[in-house]
This record gives C-alpha cells, structure tokens and sequence, in this order.
C-alpha cells in the first residue's frame, strides 16, 4: 500500500511539474510572442522614405531632435506623443499651447539657415512653401530634410501622417490617429446624409484686390463637401471667384475667419452686405487653421463646418 501511495505521489509530482513546466513555456512564448509583435511594430532603421518631391531620404537611426518647418507638420508631431523632441518650429506654429516654448526657426518661406544648423537636427520636416535654395544649403552640409506638400485629398493627408509615424518611429500613434479621424469624419457624414445641401462661400480673400475662395479644386471644397454643403465655387478653379459669381448664386452660409477679423469688414463692404446670408445673420466665423493646416485637426475643421451648415443636427 505504501508503495502504490509513493508510487501515485510521484506521477501526481510529475504531472504537476509538466502543468508547471507547461504554463511556464506558454507564459515565455505569450511574453516573446508579444515582444517580437512590439517589436515589428516599431520603425527599423535605417529606414529610407519618399518625399512629396519624390526624393528618397535615408533615416539612418530613429531622430531624437526634430526641426518643423511647418504648422502642420508640428501638430502633427505632438499628436503621435513626440513634441518632446521639437527643437525648432517657425514663428507661426502655435498648436498646441506648449509649442511656443519651442526656439523659433523664422517664417516657413524664410527659415533662418544659421539658427538651424546651431540646433544641430538629426531631420527637418518642412512642407508646401519651403524653398528648394534652403533645402540644398542645409543638404550639403549633411542635415536630413524630409518635405511634404500639402495632399490633393484626404487619402494623401493620411498618407503624411503615417510616414511621419515611421520617420519618428511612432506608428501605432499614427495609426490611431489616422483611425479616429476617419471615425469622426464618418460619424459627420452619416448625421448629413440625406439632409438638403445648403449653398456656402467660403471667403479666402475679398475686396479691392479680388475675391478668393475655395474652388472645386482645393482640399477645403472637399470638406465643404463632406460636411453636406454646396460649394457654389465648385466649377471654379484656382482659388480665383468675382462678386458677380457670389451675387448670381446669392449663398445661404458665408464662411470666413476668425482668424483675423474679416468679418465685420466684409459684411459692410458694398456687394457683399446685399447678399442672403448677410441679411439673414449667416456670416459664420470659424477657425480656419482646422481647414488650412492638413493636420490631425482636419477632421475638428469638417465636424465644425457642419455645425454651421446644419446646427439642427449637433443640438
């Protein structure tokens, strides 16, 4: 009997330690199942990247200090958590608040060459305007330049955004961003549908010197658009328009920006004050960096312009 109890003691300790040994192996191929999955999720370097003027850039090692050259490129890198390592921005960057304490690098046209060399940047982002004269001068000397220029749609918009997230070996944050503007936009889109496109102007430029908007061309006619508005401008091109234009197709919504104060200016402006939506009190400021700057506030600036031109679906 005492053998046959040592002999059960022993295949039940033998069990046991194959059920320990077991779990241990699952426990060790879980944990290096879910390293090597955060490992492939990271950037490898070096890593080599396309710009928007089709140049090939080589990112030797992942950048630890970051020169923009753009307002929206900066806002693009804080919302994928990497704004700690800006260390140089222009004189427009001014989202998120905190940027501000970033070492201003001059204008986007005029970047300060010297003060961006002193900052020593293991890349520079610039975008649309920034001058091909700079991009040699800071080439030559070794500094890695990557330009983007602003997307034709929101595909490309997305696109910048999750090279960007490689380039700063951030990807999972990309990607999440790129996923919760698309959820956003989707959930404007589907509250609009169905609903009556009201006529809207979107006013870029007014006066004297010629009247500017967002023709059916440009990324702003897109989220007009999206946002269940008409843009009356939508044949034009080139941002050019008449007051004759604006006058013949008499807008329900006029949109212009808080930015710098046109409004009141406009809407006393012989012409403009005879139109609908100046009679009617529908001249609606609104942020125009949320539809200017092609950055993670795109879809804030297509959620905003459907609060203007459907306010009865966002009470």
């Amino acid at each position: 009997m005492k053998k046959l109890f040592r002999n059960l003691t022993a295949a039940l300790l033998a069990v046991i330690m194959m059920v320990s040994f077991a779990a241990c192996t699952s426990t060790s191929t879980k944990e290096n199942a879910s390293k090597t999955t955060k490992e492939a999720s990271g950037t490898k370097y070096p890593l080599t990247v396309k710009d928007s003027k089709g140049k090939e850039v080589i990112i030797d090692k992942e950048p630890k200090r970051i020169i923009s050259v753009a307002p929206s490129i900066t806002e693009i890198v804080y919302a994928l958590g990497k704004g700690d390592l800006l260390v140089g921005r222009t004189d427009y960057d001014d989202y998120p608040e905190k940027v501000k304490n970033v070492e201003s690098i001059g204008s986007l046209t005029d970047p300060n060459v010297e003060k961006i060399i002193e900052l020593k940047p293991d890349v520079v982002i610039a975008s649309t305007h920034f001058k091909d004269d700079v991009a040699k001068k800071l080439g030559d000397l070794g500094i890695k330049i990557v330009v983007f220029y602003n997307a034709k749609d929101f595909t490309g918009a997305y696109e910048s955004i999750d090279t960007l997230g490689q380039i700063l070996n951030a990807q999972d944050s990309a990607k999440s961003l790129v996923a919760s503007m698309k959820k956003k936009i989707e959930a404007v889109e589907e509250k609009v549908k169905g609903k009556e496109a009201p006529k809207v102007y979107y006013v870029v430029g007014f006066g004297k010197d010629g009247d500017y908007t967002a023709t059916g061309d440009t990324f702003i006619a897109q989220m007009i658009g999206m946002a269940g508005g008409k843009n009356i401008a939508k044949d034009a091109s080139g941002w050019k328009y008449s007051l004759e234009k604006i006058i013949e197709n008499n807008p329900e919504y006029i949109v212009i920006s808080k930015n710098f104060g046109m409004k009141d200016q406009f809407i006393g402006t012989a012409g403009y004050k005879e139109l609908s939506a100046v009679k009617n009190n529908k001249v609606i400021e609104i942020d125009d960096n949320l539809l200017n700057r092609q950055g993670p506030r795109l879809a804030e600036g297509v959620e905003a312009l459907a609060k203007i031109l459907h306010p009865e679906l966002f009470k």
